[in-house]
Parts: C-alpha cells; sequence; structure tokens
C-alpha cells in the first residue's frame, strides 16, 4: 500500500510527534537538547516555519508550528532529522536510523482547539510524571509561553497573544490555563488525530480540509459496512 500525501496547507497550525526508533532514546545529554534545538532553529528559519510550542522527552519530540510556505514542515523536518541523527550517530558511535520513521501530524484549527494543543504539549512531563510541575522540565517552551523566559526559537501564535495585550497579563493567563489541564476526551482526540495525521479540529473545519486537499480527515468507522 502506498503511502498517505502528507498534507501541510500553508498558514495552518500542525501538532508534530516524531518518535525514537523502537521507543529508543533520542537524548542522553545535555547537549544533545541543546543541539537538537539549534538544528530546529536553524530549519525553522530556513524553511520559514513558526514554531510556537515544543517539548523534547527522552524518546520522542512534540512541536506545534506553522508553515508560512509550501513544504516548510516537510523540509525543516527532514533536514532537521538527517542533521541530528549525523550528530547523534557521530558522537555515541553508532550507525543507522534513529527515528521510527515518518513523524507524525495533525492539522489544527486555529479558535477552540490550538491552545488545548499548546497545553497538551507543554504538560507532557507532568502526565509521564517526570516532574510535578510543568515549570520544572527545562526542555518545553512552557517557560516560555508561561514564566517569560527569552527565547529565539519561539513565535507566539495570534491566538496566544490574544490572551491579553499586556505581557505579564499574558502569563498570568496562559499559566492559569495550563492549571487547568485537559479532559481524558481531549487527551484522546488529540492522541487519535495526531498518529492517524487527520485534522483537530470542528466538523465544519474539517470539511473544509477535505474540500481544500481531498483527503479525508476523520477517522472512519471500523468494522465491515453494512449489506443494503
Amino acid at each position: 500500500m502506498s503511502r498517505l500525501h502528507r498534507i501541510c496547507p500553508v498558514n495552518i497550525p500542525q501538532h508534530i510527534i516524531q518518535r525514537g526508533n523502537n521507543h529508543q532514546i533520542c537524548f542522553a545529554s545535555e547537549i544533545d537538547f541543546v543541539t537538537y534545538a539549534a538544528y530546529l532553529k536553524e530549519y525553522a528559519n530556513k524553511f520559514e516555519v513558526d514554531i510556537h510550542a515544543w517539548v523534547f522527552m527522552t524518546n520522542h519530540v512534540h512541536l506545534l508550528c506553522t508553515p508560512k510556505k509550501e513544504g516548510g514542515i516537510s523540509n525543516m523536518m527532514q533536514s532537521l532529522g538527517r542533521g541530528y541523527v549525523r550528530y547523534f550517530n557521530n558522537v555515541y558511535y553508532r550507525s543507522g536510523t534513529l527515528w521510527e520513521g515518518r513523524f507524525k501530524s495533525c492539522i489544527i484549527e486555529d479558535e477552540g482547539y490550538l491552545l488545548q494543543v499548546y497545553r497538551y504539549i507543554e504538560l507532557n512531563p507532568v502526565r509521564a510524571k517526570m516532574v510535578e510541575s510543568p515549570a520544572d522540565y527545562k526542555w518545553s517552551s512552557y517557560c516560555v509561553n508561561a514564566l517569560g523566559k527569552e527565547s529565539t526559537l519561539c513565535s507566539p501564535h495570534f491566538l496566544y497573544l490574544q490572551l491579553h495585550k499586556n505581557k505579564e497579563e499574558r502569563l498570568v493567563a496562559y499559566k492559569k490555563l495550563c492549571s487547568y489541564g485537559l479532559s481524558k476526551e481531549q487527551l484522546l482526540e488529540i492522541r487519535d488525530n495526531t498518529n492517524k495525521n487527520l485534522a483537530f479540529g470542528s466538523q465544519r473545519f474539517k470539511l473544509e480540509i477535505e474540500k481544500l486537499t481531498g483527503r479525508r480527515m476523520e477517522a472512519g468507522k471500523r468494522g465491515r459496512p453494512k449489506a443494503t
């Protein structure tokens, strides 16, 4: 079966997951995280992709980003993957693949859905029970979006900026939003749509993307079709 063509409309945000092959470790030291972040910044700038949120876990990565030109995300992830694998293999005297095939991605509707994905990504270390507070995890954008840490990697989405026109009030509003977490249903929906490369949003949004791309953006029902 041929692979489905990846959908990457310009100016529509996406949630990306890149996992280590067979759940293997992708970051074994502090310098690994630093190097990955540097490659991400380099190729995001080169291929015109805005990075809004991220978390680098031990064996996988989550990104929330918006491509500003056609093919931006695919080109960024391919270059990022190749560059980091060369670095990792050289440092740890290994060869072969590091990542688990193609990255997973999910197109996201702005209004009502985007900030859910912000929280999904930045609260990942808390759900994994690695830390009690997202502020305790160094390798995520939470310290940027909730605590005001300066970052040349982060490009805030306009919906995040609309939380408040004043920066300090915006940080407070976002921190409060993160304190609510996400429901089990929201978590499952984000995971399911991302793993299946579908769309996360309203029914109207999914239909619009289907018309735009000719690809189904909602999972079909399981089981054999009923006889007619």
